[in-house]
């Protein structure tokens, strides 16, 4: 009996310790965009300080690629992780990392159509090739409602 409970524990601990690590889309820092910390706080990963950041210049490399998918009136007036209620009229967005009130271009990669969007959610959760959910006012804006998803690239316009 105690020969079968080690070799069950030997092969469960092998076949978790060989278990893969999923990643994330990694974020390439906007060229000048310099993070500074005031506080003595640690950073934590995907954690930008926009504090000393007005703004970034447009011409900077996109700091992420990947798709976007849209949310709409099925959410109206429900409350986005950042409190607001979500109006699916207007320019916002949800993205997994970036501070609420950060304001982002989001460029449709095949048409070159952009929308600006300001974050006010979190998500997308699933796909993890999804960087971004933007609102059906947005959608519409980059051609991509009937589609549902498009392959875009990101650009801090400004923080917080």
């Amino acid at each position: 009996m105690r020969l079968a409970t080690a070799a069950l524990l030997a092969s469960l601990g092998l076949t978790l310790g060989c278990g893969g690590s999923r990643r994330e889309p990694r974020f390439q820092p906007p060229v000048g965009a310099a993070e500074t910390r005031a506080s003595s706080q640690p950073r934590r990963p995907g954690d930008l300080d926009f504090a000393h950041q007005a703004s970034v210049p447009s011409d900077v490399r996109p700091m992420q690629v990947g798709q976007a998918s849209w949310y709409g009136k099925q959410f109206a007036g429900r409350k986005t992780a950042s409190g607001e209620r979500f109006d699916p009229s207007q320019l916002t967005a949800a993205h997994r990392t970036l501070p609420f009130g950060t304001w982002v271009d989001v460029r449709r990669i095949d048409t070159g159509t952009s929308v600006r969007v300001r974050i006010t959610d979190r998500g997308p959760f699933g796909d993890k090739r999804r960087i971004i959910d933007v609102s059906h006012k947005a959608a519409e804006q980059l051609g991509m409602v009937r589609d549902g998803v498009a392959e875009v690239e990101l650009r801090v316009v400004r923080g917080p």
